[in-house]
C-alpha cells in the first residue's frame, strides 16, 4: 500500500507531510485490501486550504472526499472521516453479500442431500 501526499500551489513541510501519511495509513485499520492512497493539499487559499482524498481498493473500487476547512488539519480529518464512511458501507456491502451466498449454497446443499430414514 502506498500513501502519496502532494500540495498544489505552496509547499508542506516534512513534519506535515508525515502527519497526513500517518492519518492516512490509518484507513487500513478499517479495509486492509487498499492499493493506493492520494491526499492532495490545495493551498490557493492559504485561509481555507481544501484537501482532496481518493484511495484505491482492489478491484478497481475508487473512494474520494474533499473538505475545505480555516486549518488544514481540520480539513484532512474531515476528509478522512468521509472516506472512513465510504469504506465501512463498502465493507459492509461486500460482508453482507458473501452471507447471502454462503446462506444460498448451504440451502442448495440441502435440498440436494437425501434426508436418511
Amino acid at each position: 500500500m502506498q500513501v502519496r501526499v502532494s500540495t498544489r500551489h505552496g509547499h508542506l513541510s516534512e513534519a506535515s507531510q508525515a502527519k497526513i501519511t500517518g492519518k492516512a495509513e490509518k484507513l487500513l485499520r478499517i479495509f486492509d485490501r487498499l492499493s493506493d492512497i492520494v491526499v492532495v493539499v490545495d493551498l490557493k487559499d492559504e485561509h481555507n486550504p481544501v484537501v482532496d482524498v481518493q484511495v484505491s481498493a482492489e478491484h478497481k473500487h475508487d473512494f474520494m472526499a474533499s473538505e475545505q476547512a480555516s486549518e488544514m488539519m481540520a480539513a484532512l480529518d474531515a476528509a478522512l472521516h468521509k472516506i472512513e464512511q465510504q469504506l465501512r458501507k463498502y465493507k459492509e456491502r461486500v460482508v453482507e453479500r458473501n452471507r447471502d451466498r454462503n446462506r444460498q449454497a448451504r440451502e442448495v446443499e440441502a435440498e440436494q442431500t437425501p434426508e436418511e430414514e
